[in-house]
């Protein structure tokens, strides 16, 4: 069976304390590479596939783009994200829709409640319960539906790895990410999933990355990015790690479910990794120290950014511990104090 690496090749990338006593271990591997694809930094097994789940979406934007939708604004970044569901959100979507000539009910990912407390809440008082306008992938199925409405491809097949816009998804990734797709799968929202390597996840984030400021960039990977630090309440939503991130450092940052985040720096510095347990929280702590490691972005602010995204360990409310960095990252920032 295909798997991705295993235990014994990945590094303690985080801890839990808990008043003094460590509860958790979160192993893992990253990569830091530099913007002309050089590894900087590796930790653990960086050749293995992973699944980079919703940390595609920046390439599946630039799929749907590349099959002629016109996407502006923070319909680009829509595309992208990873959102809460908050009325912003669907509103925007809503219009990517109406654009496309289709309904909410043409979105083939699931009915799910927003994760956005008072659009929740708003939902259960009037009575609609789950709407698949909700679910967190529905920018991304937004845009696909109107690159089908654009070419007259066929709507209700759009996840189909066959269809000819999955196979201008597919094409996409494996040119960023400069190596064919190892696996194929189906997302959570349904679509298709590809397999690559957490090298090549970086090289991908990094090319899209520095876009914006090359001189023979992809024009729509450029404004991929560009959408993306516009709008990254739109990415996310207001106060969440990824959104606060792109705001307070001017760096895209993208979650992916099972514990895979990717960051990416206007010169094409970028980072990935992914946890192996497939829990997500200490993930913006260790990729924001490996990329502060490298001085491309402030250590003050990086600071700041983590006291406001990392969550706390709690006892009966208070404070009673924290998330620290596994010894291998805590050398890696170590050397580059030093250093």
């Amino acid at each position: 069976m295909a798997a991705t690496f295993t235990a014994s090749d990945a590094v303690e990338l985080a801890v839990v304390e808990r008043n003094g006593f460590i509860e958790s271990r979160h192993v893992g591997s990253a990569v830091v590479m530099a913007g002309d694809g050089t590894v900087v930094t590796q930790l653990g097994d960086i050749t293995s596939p992973i699944f980079p789940r919703s940390t595609l979406k920046p390439f599946q934007a630039i799929a749907a783009m590349r099959s002629g939708v016109p996407l502006r604004g923070p319909q680009v970044a829509l595309a992208a994200a990873s959102h809460v569901g908050a009325r912003e959100h669907q509103d925007v979507v809503e219009s990517m829709l109406a654009a496309a000539g289709v309904t909410e009910e043409h979105l083939q990912c699931p009915a799910d409640w927003p994760q956005d407390e008072a659009m929740r809440f708003e939902l259960i008082r009037s009575g609609q319960g789950k709407r698949r306008i909700s679910f967190n992938c529905s920018g991304k199925h937004a845009a696909f539906l109107w690159a089908c409405t654009e070419n007259n491809w066929n709507h209700s097949t759009y996840l189909e790895r066959s269809h000819p816009l999955q196979q201008q998804v597919g094409a996409v990734i494996e040119e960023f990410c400069g190596e064919p797709v190892a696996h194929w799968a189906v997302d959570g929202c349904g679509a298709p999933l590809a397999a690559v390597s957490l090298t090549g996840l970086a090289r991908g984030i990094g090319r899209l990355a520095k876009a914006p400021s090359a001189k023979e960039g992809d024009a729509r990977a450029a404004t991929v990015a560009t959408a993306m630090l516009d709008y990254p309440w739109a990415v996310h939503g207001h106060g969440r790690e990824n959104s606060v991130v792109m705001e307070e450092l001017g760096i895209i940052a993208k979650n992916g479910a099972e514990g895979v985040l990717v960051l990416g720096t206007p010169t094409g510095v970028s980072v990935a990794l992914k946890m192996l347990d497939g829990n997500t929280r200490a993930a913006t702590l260790v990729g924001l120290t490996l990329l502060a490691a490298t001085g491309v972005v402030d250590a003050e602010a990086t600071v700041r950014v983590l006291e406001q995204v990392v969550p706390p360990v709690l006892g009966g409310g208070q404070p009673v511990g924290q998330l620290r960095l596994g010894a291998p990252v805590a050398s890696v920032l170590d050397e580059a104090l030093l250093g």
